[in-house]
């Protein structure tokens, strides 16, 4: 079974190097100076409650086929024959290109759809050079309020709504309770009694005793150069040892943070579990489906082939703590209304069909993700107290899950950082001194744009 995150890998090869082209590119292909980009910014409601005759409104969704794209095909489908005012279109892309690729083209010529979908990261880059418009105006509140803070957080730059999605992520571990209960392992009841990372590494040393070669799976086959599972997966590592991937204050450097002492510390924690073999080594991403591995490192995506695989032997627990608690990611792809797209009342009408609580939970079910709104969550026996999957909806609204930083830079923050990786856990590199190049790389991109300052600042 390919992953969310493997499936949309072709999208993803030119990720941080072709976002932060586009940034650029939008930002010079404008029109007009940054003054006045930012006043528009700051004036532009978006949504002012009228929509003129018949609208036509164009969409771009990342997935080729897929139940997630047949999914969003079928409400287009829908909500085209419920009414008549807003005519949607889901333009079908070439696949052969990367989707990242499309949209930097389309943003050059100025061809980008009405409604653009993006991961979830990449919208503070977009925001930045003008490509996405603020929202907030087509929100209701009681829409607002309905949202997992996790979704708004995320959608939020510069103290604006710029990005909303209709699910969100959820990462832990997956473990089975028969072999740890066999080996007198105790199984954390939710983040307030998560494994500490020294814990951990006995645990996983014990069940190699009792017979697994390599007790742990990490996901390392995903972990390759550019790949955004390495920055997805573990950056909560660092979070949780008091580390970060820039300075989270001011977003200006990455010095002292990314190659800090705390950073270093657990990602020489997770190097030495490779290095002691507790680790499956990447040959394949069934370790845990086939029982070769009985913990795994991941995502929400993986519950459905695991409980299928072990039935009511499955649970999911928190991520290590590494010092300063447990943390765990956040994100997933969003919805953006592109600055030059059609209005944005007509685009909104769309987009707050896609967001009522059945459209949520149909995405939902289709693609394994969580559900972005408090109201679409209680459709589902899986989050509700008990359920198999209680603990993401959790970590979501309880403060345990945390976002990739929301700044321009992040393309670059990523890039770095996702090449860095699999250098220190898969050629075992020296963690310090592949940290420092990643810092340079990163603050060099920085110095480039002058930190990203926010438009007319």
């Amino acid at each position: 079974m390919r992953t969310p995150l493997e499936d949309t890998a072709r999208g993803r090869r030119a990720l941080a190097s072709g976002l932060l082209a586009a940034a650029l590119l939008l930002a010079a292909c404008g029109g007009g100076g940054d003054g006045d980009r930012s006043e528009r910014a700051r004036t532009d409601t978006t949504c002012d409650g009228r929509i003129d005759g018949t609208a036509q409104v164009t969409v771009w969704f990342h997935a080729g086929p897929s139940a997630e794209y047949n999914t969003l095909r079928r409400q287009v489908q829908d909500f085209n024959r419920a009414q008549r005012q807003v005519r949607v279109e889901a333009v079908t892309l070439p696949e052969q290109r990367p989707y990242n690729e499309l949209v930097l083209s389309a943003a050059a010529s100025g061809d980008l759809p009405d409604l653009l979908d993006f991961d979830g990261p990449r919208l503070y880059s977009y925001a930045w050079s003008g490509t996405v418009k603020p929202i907030d105006s087509c929100l209701s509140e009681s829409l607002r309020e309905d949202l997992l803070p996790s979704i708004r957080q995320q959608g939020t730059y510069a103290g604006r709504l710029y990005g909303i999605g209709t699910f969100d992520s959820g990462l832990g571990l997956y473990v089975r309770p028969s072999v740890l209960k066999k080996a007198g392992i105790r199984v954390p009841r939710g983040a307030e009694d998560a494994w500490t990372a020294g814990e951990f590494t006995r645990i996983l040393r014990t069940l190699r005793t009792a017979g697994y070669e390599h007790p742990l799976d990490m996901g390392l086959a995903y972990a390759k150069p550019g790949e955004e599972w390495n920055t997805y997966g573990f950056a909560p590592a660092l979070w949780s040892a008091g580390g970060d991937l820039i300075d989270p204050e001011t977003f200006r450097t990455a010095d002292g943070f990314l190659n800090g002492p705390e950073s270093v510390e657990a990602l020489t924690t997770l190097q030495n579990w490779v290095e002691e073999g507790l680790v499956e080594p990447g040959r394949t991403e069934q370790a845990f489906g086939q029982g070769r591995s009985v913990i795994s490192w991941s995502g929400h995506w993986w519950y459905p082939d695991y409980s299928r695989r072990f039935p009511g032997d499955v649970a999911i627990v928190p991520l290590p703590d590494f010092g300063e608690g447990t943390v765990t990611g956040m994100g997933s792809w969003q919805w953006g209304l592109t600055s030059g797209g059609a209005d944005g009342d007509a685009v909104w009408r769309f987009l707050a069909y896609l967001l009522k609580p059945d459209q949520v939970h149909r995405m939902s079910e289709a693609n394994g993700a969580i559900p972005a709104t408090n109201s679409a969550v209680k459709l589902s026996p899986r989050y509700a107290e008990g359920g198999a999957e209680r603990l993401f909806i959790e970590q979501l609204t309880d403060g345990v899950a945390r976002p990739r930083p929301r700044t321009p830079a992040y393309p670059a923050i990523t890039e770095a950082f996702s090449r860095a990786f699999p250098k220190i856990m898969i050629d075992r590199a020296p963690v310090k001194a592949t940290l420092d190049e990643a810092v340079e790389a990163i603050d060099k991109d920085l110095a480039a744009h002058d930190g990203y300052p926010e438009k007319g600042s």
